[in-house]
């Protein structure tokens, strides 16, 4: 008796001085780890009732935002899908990761680099998703990021022509792509993109029968199976494909607004004296059928367009409400971090074009919401003016969780913030962007072949509004390759330096500076008037992101 109380006591003495990073407090640790529910959406710009949108109907973000802890100034690291995801997925920037349009496989350049989920999946996490969070399923990262597929369901997606579910635009569709394959040939790959279906459909339909109603109805499957398994935390990321084009919603999210309500923006004109390679054409909406070729985008057609945005923004935003309903319908909200995000914003008729693909606030700020189960009950439905960045993601979501941080990363973790909203934060915020006038819409070089399309006349107009203001520095070769848009927003200001990547020392092509205090819609280019506030803050992005970086105090 005597020996076994001894040894009783001897075994508890030993766990008693076991230190702590050992196995059994590192299982421990694990087990108790959050689950991560990661929501991106793509091509939204902060057209949400949380973010001051007089018109969109969210309730579902909204209440999201009431609850957790809202970002008024994130911004993304390029204004375009591909490299915009493969940043935030890595934790490192476009110069980085050499991803800067949207035919590239980042595992391609960077075959070794851990993606947040790959990290996640290392350190004992079930990693999965449904919808899109990488740019598309071939750049998914298959098998690497991810753990295991999404549940099987029982309805099957109809393979509608071009996505759509009338009739009608399956037979435009089937036009405008027969009329391409005629004209360039079965195997004009580099033209099939120009005959689309329209650019918007509204259907009487269910929310799954259309995609993202789908992932959502997966997601939540997949969910419930790794709540019921409950032998590993889980990584969970939903990719809603809307409000990218084509803005296909059931017609009850139409039915929410009243086209006589909606209003297109006034500012219809590009910002006086910036840069002429500074936007584009619209292309990546003039390729849709029923869409003027040139001209103005205005009037009955803009505000039909307008209408069809808020109706997908809203669709999207039912989803996410089904989502997070899921998952306390599941016991498990209480031990998981919502983060939500986009990946870019979009001209809405802003500054006279449509689309993404600029270096300006309306493209590269972005909206970014997160709750946490431990928030302080202080920060809840609060809104931070703090500038963030979607690099910031990876280490901020590792940090929560309890992982070591790869040294990889090139953003800073947003955690203090969850504390102290107001604190004092980064100085600056970074984005890039290749010269979008003369680039085509997935910000690759414009082909020989592009110039030989309708597209052909807005080429060439762009193009002599450079030679124009670029005087003798235009060359065309350096435009259309090698130009590169490089942005800081600053607390009042946004910069953006035109440089030449081949000559990364040389003094920039062309500058410009807006000042967010008294022109936040970035109206008129004050830089050629503003020579001592250039230098201070050219100087200032000359220390990049790791001069730029916040210093909490401990």
């Amino acid at each position: 008796m005597i020996v076994r109380v001894n040894l009783v006591f001897i075994i508890l003495l030993l766990l008693a001085c076991t230190p702590k990073g050992t196995s059994l407090d590192h299982e421990s640790a694990k087990a108790n780890r959050p689950n991560i529910l990661f929501i991106a959406i793509d091509d939204l710009r902060p057209e949400l009732g949380c973010y001051g949108s007089e018109i969109a109907v969210t309730p579902n973000i909204d209440k999201l935002a009431s609850q957790g802890l809202l970002f008024n100034r994130a911004y993304c690291q390029q204004a375009i899908c591909s490299p915009s995801r493969a940043s935030l997925m890595t934790g490192a920037r476009p110069e980085t990761t050499q991803i800067i349009e949207n035919y590239t496989y980042f595992r391609d350049v960077n075959p070794n680099i851990v993606t947040l989920p790959q990290h996640f999946k290392n350190n004992g996490y079930e990693t999965t998703y449904s919808g899109k969070i990488f740019h598309k399923r071939a750049f998914a990262d298959h098998p690497l990021s991810w753990s295991r597929e999404q549940a099987e369901i029982d309805f099957v997606p109809a393979n509608w022509p071009g996505g759509y579910a009338l009739k009608e635009n399956q037979e435009l569709f089937k036009k405008n792509q027969a009329a391409i394959k005629k004209k360039y040939g079965e195997n004009a790959t580099s033209h099939y993109a120009l005959g689309r279906g329209p650019a918007f459909e509204k259907a009487d339909i269910e929310d799954h029968e259309y995609l993202d109603g789908y992932n959502t109805v997966k997601a939540i499957a997949t969910m419930k199976e790794m709540t019921a398994d409950q032998s590993k935390p889980f990584f969970l990321g939903l990719g809603m494909k809307l409000p990218h084009l084509d803005w296909k919603a059931p017609k009850k999210y139409w039915d929410l607004y009243d086209p006589s309500d909606i209003s297109i923006t006034d500012q219809s004109d590009s910002p006086t004296d910036g840069a002429a390679m500074g936007l584009h054409a619209s292309f990546e909406l003039r390729v849709r059928g029923g869409i003027p070729k040139t001209g103005p985008i205005e009037g009955d057609l803009a505000t039909t367009l307008m209408h069809a945005y808020l109706a997908s923004v809203s669709y999207v935003d039912a989803q996410i409400g089904k989502m997070i309903d899921a998952l306390e319908a599941e016991g498990a909200r209480d031990n998981t971090i919502i983060i939500l995000w986009s990946d870019h914003g979009w001209h809405l008729g802003d500054m006279g074009i449509w689309g993404k693909a600029t270096n300006y606030e309306i493209a590269t700020r972005v909206p970014m919401i997160i709750w946490t189960p431990d928030m302080d009950t202080q920060v809840r439905g609060q809104k931070t003016d703090a500038l963030v960045e979607l690099v910031d993601m990876y280490p901020t979501l590792s940090e929560l969780a309890g992982l070591d941080l790869p040294d990889h990363l090139e953003g800073q973790s947003f955690v203090p913030l969850l504390r102290d909203p107001a604190m004092d934060w980064k100085a600056a915020a970074f984005s890039q962007y290749p010269n979008p006038a003369l680039r085509e819409w997935a910000a690759n070089p414009l082909t020989s072949s592009m110039r030989e399309t309708y597209f052909g006349p807005l080429i060439e107009d762009v193009e002599s509004k450079i030679k124009k203001q670029q005087g003798q520095k235009w060359d065309r070769d350096l435009f259309e390759n090698d130009l590169m848009g490089y942005t800081m927003r600053t607390d009042r200001y946004r910069l953006v330096l035109w440089k030449n990547t081949k000559e990364p020392e040389a003094a920039p092509l062309y500058i410009e500076l807006y000042d967010h205090k008294t022109d936040p819609k970035e109206t008129k280019n004050i830089a050629q008037a503003s020579t001592s506030l250039v230098n201070q803050l050219v100087s200032q992005w000359s220390k990049g992101w790791q001069g730029n970086q916040a210093h909490p105090k401990q």
